[in-house]
Formats: structure tokens, sequence, C-alpha cells
């Protein structure tokens, strides 16, 4: 982690992650790069449909390979990505093309790579689940297989393979959950790139406007019109019996997820409670 001179109470308490150290520092391949229009949380309509989003750097999206293709892929580059935590490398395939993927934890320019059913135990190689032995680590894991990769994308996370049985492969989650998912899907081995994403102290309020994240207004400090909590003279407790959100829905503590959702078989246990 990169820590500043105590210039001043908030860069005192910032912290960044060394990019430097851990980048290759090339530019972005551009047949591999797309805008996309900033809508500041905003629908079709104009209306809010997202709080707290606008305003922030431009940013140019890097197209992913989420299923990386059959055989050897090396390694060019490793880069940051503005759209996502984990860090991304430009790997080349044997047919010449190029494509971006996940980087995992201490990949290196140069590093060969291999897509294949079956793969030798190797930091970011790619294959069937099936084929992985109990207790290793995985990321970027299909759930349907030939749709590529749909869970376990961001910094620092890894799935635990736990069993392997009946055409299932149990995976054990970030958040402790433990769910089926099919074997003749693919993953790739090992743990994602930048694990020290979560001790990062933005510091200020103008690095997080910086990053997109525009402020959260306290709902006591609204007027009745715009907030269950607001109005009053001075500070006011919330006046209402469950706490509830700008909307006026009930939260904390309902459960959001389905009760009859498809999906619910697979999970073999529910995530640890915080």
């Amino acid at each position: 982690m990169k820590v500043h001179n105590p210039t001043s109470p908030s860069r005192r308490q910032a912290t960044n992650v060394e990019y430097k150290k851990l980048l290759t520092g090339d530019k972005p391949y551009k047949s591999l790069l797309i805008r996309i229009k900033q809508n500041s949380g905003r629908n079709s309509a104009g209306r809010i449909t997202q709080r707290h989003q606008g305003g922030g750097n431009k940013k140019i999206y890097r197209i992913i390979d989420w299923k990386m293709k059959p055989g050897k892929a090396l390694v060019e580059t490793v880069e940051y990505d503005p759209y996502r935590t984990a860090f991304i490398a430009r790997v080349k395939y044997e047919n010449d093309s190029r494509a971006y993927i996940l980087a995992p934890h201490n990949i290196t320019k140069g590093a060969t790579l291999l897509i294949a059913e079956s793969t030798p135990l190797k930091n970011g190689n790619r294959m069937k689940l099936k084929n992985i032995p109990v207790g290793y680590q995985v990321h970027n894991v299909e759930l349907q297989p030939g749709q590529g990769g749909k869970i376990i994308r961001s910094a620092g996370s890894y799935a635990e393979i736990l069993a392997n049985a009946d055409g299932y492969t149990d995976l054990k989650m970030p958040s402790g959950e433990v769910r089926h998912v099919l074997w003749e899907g693919f993953a790739s081995l090992g743990q994602l790139s930048n694990i020290e994403h979560n001790l990062v102290n933005i510091g200020k309020a103008g690095r997080s406007r910086h990053m997109g994240v525009r402020p959260t207004v306290r709902g006591s400090a609204m007027n009745p019109v715009d907030h269950p909590y607001g109005g009053g003279e001075g500070a006011q407790p919330r006046g209402t019996k469950r706490p509830k959100d700008v909307y006026g829905n009930i939260t904390g503590g309902r459960k959001t997820r389905a009760k009859r959702k498809p999906t619910n078989r697979l999970i073999v246990k529910r995530r640890n409670k915080k």
C-alpha cells in the first residue's frame, strides 16, 4: 500500500495501491476499447434510478473475454481497468488475436496460460470444474457451461472447491455461501489480482467525486417532501416505527431474495451473517 506524506488531514489517512509496482504501464489496446455514455444513474426517462452517481473522470470500457479461447495464451501486459476492481491482462492467443482477461494474482508479463478441459494446476490456467481437485481456489466461474464467467470476478476474490459429485461442483463463495455449480462449466485457477483493494482508504470527499460518487445526504437533514425522516425543528428522531428508505419502503431485516427462485435448490448453505 502507498501511504502519503501527511500534508493535510485527508492526505494523512488516504492510502492507495502501488500501481507502478504491479502494472506494466502499457497503453490500452485500441481495438478492445469502446466508449460507454455515462447516464449519472438516470434511466431513459431522465429519472434517477440509482442514487449517488454522477460526475467523475472520463472512462473507456475495456472489452473482456469471459470465455477465453481453447489453447495457449501469452500474457503481454497487466493493466488498470477503471470499470472494475481487479486488474486486467492483455493476452495473445495462438491465432494471433488479442483479448483482455481478468488478471490472476501474481501474474507477470511473458507468462503462458493454458485453456482446455484439463490443464496443469497452475495459477491462471482455465479448465472444467470437474477436473479441479478439492481445496483449490478458482475465479471467473461459469454458472451455465459455455456462457462465460459470471461469478467471482472482483479484486482479490476466489471460491474454494469443496466437492465434485453427481454432475455438480460445490463451491464455497467469498460470502461463506456454499452452492452447487454445474461441473461442465469452466473456471480459472487461483485468486484474482489487486488483493489490497479492501485496504484502500479514499481519504477525502474530492477523491470520491473523481470516482463518480456523489454525496449521501441523511434523511433527517431533508424536508418532509423529500424523505420519511425529513422535517422538524432542529435535530429530530426519525419518527417512524420501522426504518425506511427515501421512497418510503421498509428496510433493514427484510429478505429480498424471492422465496420460489428456481436456483434456491442449488444453495447448500446460506452466506455467513455479518
